[in-house]
């Protein structure tokens, strides 16, 4: 089959098309076919050289996929039933979803509620998912119906979806980003107001500034999630699910310990079973009232991966980039 691969060589990236066969990892694994994948910030640092996420010198790319199951030693999942394919070590240390079939292990396998199709399912994605997640943690910290809540690096992945949960679930949301042109875009996803970088925060002259938000999904990090915690309102949250200004936070502990912040993490990698069928089940709850169409930055074949890629690291995309398999 022809798949997506990424190939380091002695510090030299080559990352192409070519013929590959689809193995199992283990005697238990999956084989799933493959529909739909999607172009993920993970995927960018996978196909980096050197890269600090990717473990293999050569696999086949792709952090999740969405298909149908064609081959299972597991009785609950007969051959048709669709699914979701993402987390683990998919796409980094196992070969990944850039491929028309994968085998994957039954813990990275989500089966598909009924409102949910699998073009769907990659339109949400890793991406969507994360989204989904970070929306219900903030639910859990107590953010009540009507709150205005910062979305940081809202045109991404992660970021548009948020801002759309978030305005179907009866929140506020207030995009923040870099690229101004987006504006409209962001407004008709269901942003209540959009911001620049800049005005994340204020009173640089002090340690902590006004109370901005009644909380944050943060894709961003470094610098940007710091200036998210000086601006939070009293006993409000941050979840923080992105690195795509680097990984180092460096800030004071007074939001936390004066203004009672709390900084929640939120994993779509390593998720428990309850979370990836929790997530799915808002999702799927959510999917009926969702324009999925308008989350789609372009829709490519396996030959478009590359040139998406590039447009992920330099942020250029509104959305989700769809790998059709099928």
């Amino acid at each position: 089959m022809r798949a997506f691969v990424v190939s380091e060589t002695n510090g030299h990236l080559s990352c192409d098309v070519r013929e590959v066969e689809p193995l199992p990892v283990d005697d238990d694994d999956v084989l799933v076919k493959v529909e739909y994948s999607g172009v993920n910030f993970k995927d960018v640092m996978v196909a980096s050289a050197p890269s600090r996420v990717r473990r293999r010198a050569t696999l086949v790319g792709g952090v999740d996929a969405a298909g149908v199951v064609a081959r299972s030693p597991d009785s609950d999942l007969s051959p048709g039933t669709a699914v979701a394919v993402h987390g683990g070590n998919l796409g980094v240390e196992r070969d990944g979803g850039f491929a028309p079939f994968v085998f994957a292990s039954r813990r990275q396998l989500s089966v598909l509620p009924p409102t949910v199709s699998t073009r769907e399912a990659m339109i949400i994605g890793t991406a969507g998912f994360t989204a989904m997640a970070s929306v219900l943690a903030l639910e859990d910290e107590g953010l009540q119906p009507g709150a205005q809540v910062l979305v940081t690096g809202a045109t991404g992945g992660v970021g548009s979806h948020a801002v759309t949960y978030l305005a179907l679930r009866g929140y506020a949301p207030v995009a923040s980003t870099g690229w101004p042109e987006a504006t409209s875009w962001l407004l008709d996803r269901g942003a209540v107001r959009v911001v620049g970088r800049s005005e994340l925060s204020d009173r640089p002259d002090r340690t902590l500034g006004s109370e901005l938000w009644n909380g944050a999904i943060d894709c961003v990090g470094g610098e940007t999630l710091h200036q998210v915690l000086r601006s939070l309102r009293y006993g409000s949250a941050v979840a923080a699910c992105g690195v795509m200004a680097g990984g180092d936070l460096s800030t004071t502990i007074y939001p936390f310990i004066t203004r009672a912040v709390t900084l929640v993490g939120v994993d779509a990698v390593e998720a428990s079973d309850a979370t990836r069928q929790r997530v799915w089940r808002a999702l799927g709850e959510l999917a009926p009232r969702v324009d999925f169409a308008s989350l789609i930055d372009r829709v490519i074949t396996l030959e478009g991966v590359a040139g998406a890629l590039e447009d992920v690291r330099a942020g250029t995309t509104r959305g989700r980039v769809l790998v059709q398999l099928d």
